[in-house]
């Protein structure tokens, strides 16, 4: 699966009308299963379901690391997952999981009482040029989204560059798919940048809790539970963050901006 389709539309742009050839992007209902029983069904990009289902689980805290798991069988048509891990009698949530393109999942707890605040480095910080750096590095390494829009993006950084990217249609998704991708090739999440294209819901707040980054990025807003959350777990969370302009709604400490560079810099 490439997570695009052949499209052709009518383009009206000013001039005459134009037929185009291009590129739709791609959109499917895939399901996991664990233990050979289904837990989810997802609205989702059909490529990299393996990813899909291991940051699910991960994120979930239904396993603990890529070492639960034993192996990973993906249907022939590509759109299901079946998860088996070392420990077969781990039993599957109580309550099945159906999450849309850009919709709210369900989660098993209240996510208020989900988590404690994160521990973060107090030297730990940023400039606002590095931050403005990093959202146009995700743009310029959204591959499918460079071939036909409709699709969200979601990267894990340091302050100098993006270390691991993915797409997906669904915002939610693609933390997901980041989880699965860290665990699959040994990166350590905790102390890193997480950057979205997308809105940054209270779900979405708890996955970047739960990969302990303690700055998170999107390139639109945040609700008004994301940042009482964010708040309370002690991360800083950017929104807005288009070229070198953004608004910081918690724990703004950690971003050093471009007056405070200047101010130093004419000291100096």
């Amino acid at each position: 699966m490439t997570g695009t389709r052949p499209t052709n539309y009518l383009s009206l742009n000013g001039g005459p009308p134009k037929e185009i050839d291009g590129e739709i992007v791609d959109e499917a209902l895939a399901c996991i299963s664990l233990n050979g029983e289904e837990i989810g069904n997802f609205m989702c990009s059909p490529q990299e379901l393996d990813l899909l289902a291991l940051g699910f689980l991960a994120n979930e805290g239904i396993i603990s690391g890529i070492d639960d798991v034993h192996h990973i069988h993906l249907a022939r048509n590509g759109l299901c997952a079946d998860v088996w891990l070392h420990d077969t009698t781990v039993s599957k949530p109580e309550k099945s999981i159906i999450t849309a393109g850009c919709g709210a999942g369900i989660t098993f707890d209240d996510l208020s009482e989900r988590h404690e605040p994160l521990d973060v480095d107090p030297e730990f910080s940023v400039t606002q040029s590095q931050l403005a750096g990093l959202m146009r590095q995700m743009h310029l390494g959204a591959t499918l989204y460079q071939r036909s829009r409709g699709i969200h993006t979601a990267a894990l950084a340091t302050p100098e560059k993006i270390i691991l990217q993915v797409e997906d249609i669904g915002r939610h998704n693609c933390i997901d798919k980041l989880r699965g991708l860290a665990l699959k090739e040994g990166v350590e999440t905790q102390g890193k940048i997480l950057l979205s294209s997308g809105r940054i819901s209270s779900e979405m707040a708890n996955k970047a809790r739960t990969l302990g980054t303690p700055i998170v990025l999107s390139r639109t807003s945040p609700t008004s539970l994301s940042v009482g959350l964010a708040e309370s777990w002690n991360i800083t969370l950017v929104g807005y963050l288009r070229q070198d302009r953004m608004r910081v709604y918690s724990h703004a400490d950690r971003i050093i901006s471009n007056h405070q560079v200047g101010v130093e810099g004419n000291r100096q």
